[in-house]
């Protein structure tokens, strides 16, 4: 799968879940190429493998963020 149809279902599957999990850091934050780079470095080709990659790192953010508020 290219590159840019895996950052597209990324972009849209953090739209579509924006208030969950830290998706909102990936939208208002991220570019293509933050994107891209995430997914690279976990050597992912599937649409579901990137969404993992780039969810363990936007889920770091909403934790800390929920510590932060819990605080």
């Amino acid at each position: 799968m290219n590159e840019q149809t895996l950052i597209t279902a990324v972009r849209k599957h953090a739209m579509d879940n924006y208030e969950q999990d830290g998706w909102d850091v990936l939208v208002e934050c991220y570019d293509d190429g933050d994107i891209l780079e995430l997914i690279s470095n976990d050597n992912a080709s599937t649409v579901e493998e990137a969404i993992a990659s780039v969810h363990k790192t936007v889920k770091l953010y909403d934790d800390h963020r929920s510590d932060i508020m819990g605080a």
